[in-house]
């Protein structure tokens, strides 16, 4: 879906996780690019949702609150990270009970202790002391902390690349990717979704599921799993008991038409609601804007969550 077409795009990061706008900005640029409605996802925190939400009222644009959360698993046929993409009212945000489990949730699956246990396993594995050597020097958590507060993937990329001058992707891909010996996954375990699910009227949606079968390079398709491994996963988020997920991102610069057509499907099999993102992270390589859903979609979705 091009630009021209979207009328909300509801994936998109800013600087309280790895995006390199504000959340300000980041309304200010949709709303320049004559979006109707935005949302904010960042990387499991909602420390930017303060900014945004204000940076809305003094908009004309609706703006989404939510938060975009790490699942791990460890599985026979995958192991690695996928992610939920959780909305929910300006008005729950403003429950400080809300606010304050939604966080202890999502910290659960970050934080420096994951940090650091990821630097050693990376050094144990390929630091110039280690099984196989490709570092000049160990990777050292000030490489990774200096880069930002709420540390994700794109945090080793840029310290890997820039720090330690390794241009080639796929060498790095071989440090930091799900198949590498040093991969410890981000996230939380699924189980630990239910109870807060109970709790709080939140619409939860599966983001970018067919992303990992992109075919080429992509900077949208990290390293998640091919989409038959969702496939795989897809009853756990479908059976109520464990997510159940009220919608799908279907929308997503990483899925072809024919991705696209497959998990339109899925939604249409299993009644979900159709969204999409660009999922926003600068003005380069990932830019605002360059996917989302339609005014029809977007009317779908406020019946689920008043905004």
């Amino acid at each position: 879906m091009n630009s021209q077409t979207v009328f909300a795009d509801l994936h998109n990061h800013s600087t309280a996780s790895d995006g390199e706008y504000s959340p300000a900005q980041l309304v200010k640029k949709a709303d320049a690019l004559g979006l109707k409605a935005i949302g904010l996802t960042d990387h499991d925190s909602i420390a930017g949702l303060e900014e945004f939400i204000a940076a809305g009222h003094e908009s004309e644009i609706t703006i989404v609150p939510g938060v975009e959360v790490s699942l791990r698993f460890n599985r026979s046929f995958f192991v690695g990270t996928l992610h939920l993409l959780v909305y929910f009212s300006e008005e729950l945000y403003e429950n400080p009970e809300f606010r304050n489990d939604i966080n202890h949730l999502v910290g659960q699956g970050r934080g420096m202790t994951l940090v650091k246990d990821r630097v050693d396993a990376i050094n144990g594995q390929f630091g110039p002391s280690g099984k196989e050597p490709v570092l000049k020097r160990d990777l050292a958590m000030e490489d990774i902390t200096s880069l930002g507060d709420n540390i994700t993937r794109r945090h080793f990329f840029l310290a890997l690349s820039n720090k330690h001058n390794i241009e080639d992707k796929g060498t790095i891909d071989k440090l930091i990717g799900n198949n590498s010996p040093a991969y410890i996954p981000s996230g939380i375990d699924i189980s630990l979704l239910k109870p807060f699910f109970d709790k709080y009227a939140v619409v939860k949606v599966l983001a970018h599921p067919a992303a990992g079968s992109y075919p080429g390079d992509s900077h949208y398709k990290e390293v998640l799993p091919p989409v038959e491994v969702v496939e795989q996963l897809l009853p756990e988020f479908l059976d109520p008991a464990v997510v159940g997920i009220e919608g799908l991102e279907v929308y997503y610069p990483a899925h072809t038409k024919e991705l696209e057509n497959r998990i339109l499907a899925w939604a249409s099999q299993y009644d979900l609601l159709v969204l999409g993102g660009s999922d926003c992270h600068d003005s380069s390589n990932r830019p605002l804007g360059t996917s989302g859903m339609n005014e029809h979609e977007f009317n779908k979705l406020k019946r689920h969550l008043p905004l």
